[in-house]
Parts: structure tokens; sequence; C-alpha cells
């Protein structure tokens, strides 16, 4: 069963999960950015309602209040998204272990979200699909954010997204390799030292969780990347 596939028992009415597609292009989210930056979680409506952010302001040059937008990436955003990694992360970033798990997933199942102000792409986040045996998560990042668009919420907006992606395709846990005294302000806890293996070098301090389900607060054993 693909991660984005849920079967539906006959006679129990039970949901059928969205595929990632379904997921990825279903519009817009509403995000207050006040509430991002404090690190507050406000209440999200449907997937598929197209809202846009609230606004905020920009004390520069002739622009004095911009709206920011979170949706699905287009094949036309790669150029500009792996411009943003570049900047980001360098050439070492292609040695990650994290990378290695997003060029084996199944790239059909991946969600990639970014963030704009008017038509500037500012961030990006990718979603790449992961097991740990027969449970369905997630691998989230590289997480990037333009550097003059930094402290503005657009990173907190873009892991919200996320999280709604998450939990409407029924996945069980969103795990990344980050800085927990950032992350942590958005639900991530740090994985118990030796509970989960990756394919690679990973610093324990940096692995970490947001479960989703019951089950995503106590996976264990070796992630790999969904195929």
């Amino acid at each position: 069963m693909g991660i984005g596939e849920m079967s539906q028992q006959k006679g129990h009415g039970a949901p059928v999960s969205p595929s990632a597609e379904e997921a990825g292009r279903s519009g817009f989210v509403s995000y207050d950015v006040a509430h991002a930056s404090r690190g507050e979680t406000p209440p999200l409506p449907a997937l598929r309602h197209r809202l846009t952010f609230a606004p905020w302001r920009w004390k520069r040059g002739d622009m004095t209040e911009l709206s920011l937008t979170i949706e699905a990436a287009k094949a036309s955003d790669e150029p500009a998204i792996e411009k943003l990694h570049q900047r980001a992360f360098g050439p070492g970033r292609f040695a990650r272990t994290a990378y290695r798990i997003r060029e084996q997933a199944n790239a059909a199942e991946s969600l990639t979200f970014v963030a704009r102000v008017g038509s500037l792409l500012v961030g990006s986040v990718q979603l790449t699909p992961v097991r740990l045996g027969e449970a369905r998560a997630f691998m989230l990042g590289p997480l990037t954010v333009e550097p003059a668009f930094e402290k503005r919420g657009i990173g907190a907006a873009l892991l919200q997204r996320c999280e709604q992606a998450a939990r409407a395709m029924r996945s069980d846990a969103i795990f990344l390799v980050g800085d927990e005294p950032y992350y942590s302000r958005h639900g991530y806890k740090r994985v118990p030292m030796g509970r989960v293996r990756l394919p690679g070098p990973v610093d324990p301090g940096r692995l970490l969780v947001l479960p989703l389900t019951g089950t995503g607060a106590s996976l264990s054993g070796p992630l790999v990347a969904a195929r």
C-alpha cells in the first residue's frame, strides 16, 4: 500500500486517505504570520479552502504591505528551489543522509511546498515518504527561507503546511534532522538515542520527530525511503 493510499472496507464507511498528489495540490492554506512568528498554532481550514496569509509589514523601499502565500510547488519552481538549497547548504548537501533518503524515495509520493511574496519565491520545504516497518511517515527537509525574509514566520508557516498535509494522508509521524531549540517550538521532540536508525550517519541529538498518531509516538527500527 502506498503512503498516500488507504483501503476502504465495505460497510464500515472508513475514510480514504487522499493521495500525495491530492494533498499537495489542494491549494492554499490560511496562516496568520503573527501567530507563526510567536510559535503559536492557529486553527487551519480544510485543505481544499483557498485562503492567503495575513498581510505583514515590510519596511524597505516603496513596499509597505505584502501578502504571503503557501502553495504546492510547480515544475517551473525547481530552478529557484535549487538555488535556495545551494545558497543554504552548498555542495555538501549531496552527502547528507537525509538527501540520500530523498533520492531513493518514490518521487510521485513526495510533496514540495513553496512560500511566495507576490510572485517571488522566498522559501520551500519538502516531505519525503519513509517507512519504519509497516508504519508510514515523512522525512521533512530541507526547509529553506531567503535570508532577507527570515524571522517573519515563513519557516513556521511551511512547517504548519507540512503537518496539515501529513495528517490528511494519515501519516504516523514526521521526522527531520535539525536544531531542537527551533523545531521544538513546533511540536518536534528528540528521538531517544538508538530507537530509530537511518541509512547513514546522523547526529543523534538532531534527529527529531513530530508524532501525528499514537503509533507515531513509539516508532522504532530502521527508517527507509518508501519506494
